[in-house]
């Protein structure tokens, strides 16, 4: 069964630019606390301890992102996070703004767990697979090929 986390996220002046509108890397901003936010609320795996104790990390390796329309200060968006796929190491998630049914950006994410030790990817610890397996996809997409 798949499932998507959101949060509401106000656009503030620290948002945007001289235009009043978002400046467009303040969206990755609040998809890296979206992400951090899931993990703590929706997986129940502790970001900061993941991090800091566990020494793992998750960075972005592929990055695609569409701005369909501005989103302006005073705003409320919507972030909606769905896991696309999972690999052996990696997880690709699609985070959709919207903000009154209306899509304000879209970013497609690759992001690989990693060893903060050896600076190379691991395999995805099996406490954090076992929560993601709440958001997997429905559909057969779990990665054939297992990055």
């Amino acid at each position: 069964m798949s499932t998507s986390f959101e949060r509401p996220v106000r656009i503030r002046f620290s948002h945007c630019d001289p235009a009043g509108i978002v400046y467009f890397p303040q969206y990755l901003v609040m998809t890296n606390v979206l992400v951090e936010d899931w993990f703590n609320e929706g997986l129940s795996i502790d970001y900061a301890h993941m991090i800091a104790q566990r020494r793992i990390g998750l960075p972005i390796v592929k990055l695609d992102c569409e701005f369909s329309r501005p989103s302006q200060m005073g705003e409320t968006i919507l972030l909606t996070l769905d896991v696309r796929t999972i690999g052996r190491s990696s997880l690709g998630i699609e985070i959709h703004g919207h903000c009154d049914g209306e899509t304000r950006f879209r970013s497609k994410q690759v992001l690989v767990f990693m060893s903060f030790e050896s600076g190379k990817s691991i395999n995805i610890p099996a406490d954090i697979a076992s929560a993601l397996a709440a958001y997997a996809p429905s559909s057969p997409s779990i990665e054939a090929h297992r990055s």
